[in-house]
């Protein structure tokens, strides 16, 4: 298999200005190689490398790399519409290689759809996002009234079968894009990844959007790596939480692929625990079980030799943290050997999470977190003798300062370059045949060139692009404003007299008169129930945070949660507030001027969903955020329906599973919005991601011992809708899935 090189970007600087419409700019562009994989007509898999680019919204699929070949025709080419939804489906193997492939289907019709694989999961992240980038072009054409077809016959500057010297006008334009990697046949002499995608925040970012609930003491450095101990997390004296931190430079995604790789000559250069990993078995793109021996440092005086099998679960989060989970398991692939003693290896986790770095040098703050016998723990630290150095909990701990060490000693990993972006004329959004193509009308080939054989006898090509070293560096903006095309005005009110309608009284909200399925709490010991906790534990975007980042502590709630449903049925339940039996349709609930219903659709046997209903004791002012994200579009909400998790009480795995960042759960599963009367129902389709999926399943096999708080929100992205308030939060107690109630249509 052969690798794609580094996918390139070309983004218009003045693409959010007035001045840049006018002159019709606002185009981005990113192409790259992908691996394009499906199922000819005859029932035969295929993989077959493929040149993609996204142009504005548009998608043209080739053989060849058309800036090396002026005049190549797409083979596929079509719409990219606010209806598409892509997915991350995790790694695979694929011609005896390992690939990350992306889903991506329609929404509203599923037969839709199609998968390509990218080499690395950095690169699968940037092609995420260039398609979210897309959709939002899209809805930005659609929010101003633009019709495609006619701005194409307008603009014909790109016309590579038109004039000779227009075709070298172009080919020169696309010279300066930058395009990191030597060609596809890079793939087996090292990863083409080579982008450092940077966060906001200081040197070692953001932690998290909840407030920490762990004391972590510095106890030892060992090579540059600092060891914590949880000094307040352990209550019951059996085990206590650990945890090595070390700066690595690289970026997340490069040592992401580090750590994945079983590969015995990688992993001999900076781990001092195992001799030989082996992949047993892939679960799904996220999970997979693998078996390792142990270097013989680290046997018992019982046996000369040790081996272990264990579970690695991983996640990558919207802000482009990896998380990856070692659990101990069994295998039946894997039974006893005769002469190795099965060691049951301590569950860590790895948090790898890209640096901020005014230099511009990729960084990633890299952090082990394991669980280690509190007597073995307690009796280090008060003897501090070498007895602790020669055991596997030590030895994992090591693993940071090897990988830190390891990365330091190879310029390929440290010297990567940052995100470089380009000020140029804007694009059509002509083909390069010559043709136009209208996005309404492109929109089903667009499909059709994911699922089906595009096969061709044309050779692929892997011609070099050069780069200039020269060109201008700008930083990447966020693009709010293409996602919405109606005013934003707000006032400096109290949030309340902002977002309601405060020339209607208010109406009593008496919580007697709203019955759900699960009973509210009686206290903090009750189990089985729900609660509705403030917001101080939650952080949130202050007043100031698009200049210095800066989170504040999240206030009351600006919606009451009144009643919770906790429902299983055969089927997925949908459109739940048109049903008779739900509260919204009931004598008290019709008189409620504003219902937001969030039906959390859980994947399992049966199917579960936890409605949770807020009310509004006044109407929503239209013109107000809320207002927009109640009465907006789709992918408005999409880019802005926000939901921070909290494990208040639980297994501390499934606290690392569940994370303690915001989400963007339009971007991250399918949510489906239905707006009626006086209410919007969010159904959100967890089962849609195989990462939510994976964390789901990890969840509710601890969830009859767990409590966590959800907050809801609508992101802050601009400084007039700045500092964020939190629309409602929820508490579940120890919930049981056999409490839930039976619901039929």
């Amino acid at each position: 298999m052969t690798s794609p090189p580094e996918m390139a970007k070309k983004v218009d600087i003045e693409r959010g200005s007035p001045e840049g419409e006018q002159r019709g700019g606002g185009r981005f562009e990113y192409f790259g190689w992908v691996y394009h994989l499906g199922v000819n007509k005859i029932g035969h898999e295929f993989c077959r490398l493929r040149f993609l680019y996204i142009r504005g919204s548009l998608l043209l699929m080739y053989k060849r790399d058309p800036h090396d070949n002026p005049g190549i025709k797409p083979i596929r080419r079509g719409a990219i519409g606010h209806t598409l939804m892509v997915e991350e489906s995790g790694r695979r193997k694929v011609n005896k290689g390992d690939v990350y492939v992306l889903r991506l289907y329609n929404r509203l019709d599923e037969t839709k759809k199609g998968e390509i694989a990218c080499a690395t999961a950095g690169e699968a992240r940037k092609w995420m996002e260039a398609f979210d980038h897309a959709k939002q072009q899209a809805e930005y054409e659609l929010s101003r009234g633009r019709s495609t077809r006619n701005k194409l016959n307008k603009e014909t500057e790109i016309d590579l079968d038109g004039h000779r010297r227009r075709v070298r006008h172009y080919a020169h334009g696309l010279k300066k894009l930058i395009r990191i990697g030597q060609g596809p046949e890079t793939l087996l002499r090292q990863s083409s990844l080579n982008v450092n995608i940077q966060t906001a925040g200081n040197l070692e970012g953001d932690s998290g959007d909840v407030i920490e609930g762990h004391e972590w003491k510095c106890v030892r450095t060992v090579n540059g790596v600092r060891v914590f101990e949880d000094v307040a997390g352990v209550k019951d004296g059996k085990a206590v939480l650990v945890k090595a931190v070390g700066v690595v430079d690289a970026s997340a995604d490069t040592v992401f692929e580090v750590i994945f790789n079983i590969d015995r000559q990688w992993r001999y250069e900076w781990d001092v625990l195992t001799v030989d990993l082996e992949l047993v078995d892939s679960l799904d793109g996220h999970y997979d079980i693998v078996y390792g021996t142990l270097d013989a440092a680290y046997q018992t005086r019982w046996s000369s030799k040790s081996d272990i099998v264990f579970s690695r679960q991983w996640f990558r989060g919207q802000d482009g943290t990896y998380t990856i989970l070692h659990f101990p398991a069994m295998h039946k692939k894997c039974p006893k050997k005769p002469g190795y003693r099965r060691i049951k290896i301590n569950p860590s986790t790895w948090e790898i999470r890209t640096l901020n770095t005014t230099a511009g040098d990729a960084k990633c703050l890299v952090t082990h977190m394991l669980e280690v016998d509190s007597k073995v723990w307690r009796g280090w630290k008060k003897n501090q003798r070498s007895k602790f150095e020669k055991t596997v909990p030590y030895a994992l701990l090591s693993q940071v300062a090897g990988l830190k060490a390891y990365i330091g000693a190879n310029p390929g990993f440290s010297n990567e370059s940052s995100s470089t972006f380009l000020c140029s004329k804007s694009s059509d959004y002509s083909t390069s045949d010559g043709e136009f193509v209208d996005a309404a009308e492109a929109t089903d080939e667009f499909y059709d060139a994911l699922s089906s054989d595009s096969s061709s006898s044309e050779e692929d090509s892997d011609k070099e692009v050069e780069s200039d070293s020269k060109v201008r560096k700008i930083k990447l903006k966020n693009v709010s404003w293409a996602i919405a095309g109606f005013s934003r005005k707000r006032t400096a009110d109290p949030f309340a007299s902002k977002e309601f309608d405060t020339s209607v009284d208010p109406v009593a909200l008496d919580p007697t008169q709203y019955k759900g399925s699960m009973r509210q709490a009686k206290d903090g010991a009750d189990s089985d129930c729900w609660a509705s906790p403030d917001g101080a534990d939650f952080k949130i975007r202050g007043k100031t945070y698009l200049k210095d980042n800066t989170k504040i502590a999240g206030g009351e709630p600006l919606l009451k949660l009144i009643a919770v449903d906790w429902l299983k049925g055969d089927s997925c339940i949908n459109n739940i507030a048109l049903h008779s039996s739900c509260l919204v349709q009931s004598e008290a609930g019709k008189k409620l001027p504003f219902i937001l219903v969030i039906n959390l659709q859980v994947p399992a046997k049966p199917n579960y969903s936890l409605v949770l209903y807020y009310a509004a004791n006044r109407p929503v002012n239209g013109s107000s955020l809320l207002g927009q994200f109640v009465n907006g579009t789709d992918l408005f909400r999409d880019s802005r329906f926000k939901l921070i998790p909290s494990i208040k009480e639980g297994y501390w795995m499934v606290k690392r599973a569940v994370g303690t960042k915001a989400c963007l759960l339009g971007k991250a599963v399918t949510c489906n919005y239905l707006r009626q009367d006086n209410f919007l129902e969010i159904d959100v389709d967890i089962g849609s991601s195989s990462v939510a999926r994976s964390i789901i399943g990890l969840v509710l096999g601890y969830v009859t011992s767990i409590v966590v708080d959800l907050a809801i929100l609508i992101e802050g992205k601009e400084e007039n809708e700045l500092p964020e308030y939190i629309l409602g939060t929820v508490r579940l107690n120890r919930v049981k899935p056999e409490s839930a109630v039976p619901f039929s249509v």
